[in-house]
């Protein structure tokens, strides 16, 4: 009679098999069309985390880079930092609100050329004027649809990048 000793057994067991990995198209719905981000930096300012979050993820998935900042303060020295490509500016913000902050980036040498998009809750019509007036490039009233705003967005980086072409004499 022949006994095995503890920890022998089969050599021909089959190794555990490694759970498939999803295919690219199965992991996430498609992008919509003409909604595909370039890659550009997107500035999203706003003082509630849920809707700064909800609007970066979205941007994240059209294949834009994203950064974040609460305030008007802090949205000037993110814009300073990382030059992003745009700005989605909040204009009731806590502290130096996103009037001031448009203000102070688009009177800068360093940050005027950068297209910002003011966001809103406020739909009065005096609203978008005084955003141009602060130097807003393009008014968006919140809430607003996700491919809505990102279309908006795409606008302004195709306008910018046109004008940028023309002064370059391209």
């Amino acid at each position: 009679m022949t006994t095995k000793k503890t920890g022998e057994g089969s050599r021909n067991k089959k190794p555990a098999r490694k759970p498939a990995k999803p295919r690219p198209e199965e992991s996430a719905p498609a992008v919509p069309e003409g909604q595909e981000g370039n890659g550009a930096l997107v500035l999203v300012v706003d003082d509630y985390q849920d809707a700064r979050e909800m609007c970066c993820e979205y941007l994240s998935y059209c294949g834009f880079r994203v950064a974040e900042a609460k305030n008007g303060q802090e949205a000037i020295d993110k814009a300073h930092e990382l030059l992003p490509d745009l700005i989605l500016m909040d204009l009731s913000l806590p502290g130096m609100d996103g009037w001031e902050a448009t203000r102070r980036l688009k009177a800068d040498e360093k940050t005027k050329k950068i297209p910002v998009v003011a966001l809103t809750g406020h739909a009065l019509a005096g609203h978008s004027e005084g955003a141009r007036a602060a130097g807003c490039d393009a008014f968006v009233t919140k809430p607003c649809m996700p491919d809505a705003l990102v279309a908006e967005v795409k606008r302004m980086l195709d306008g910018a990048n046109n004008k940028s072409r023309t002064r370059n004499g391209s």
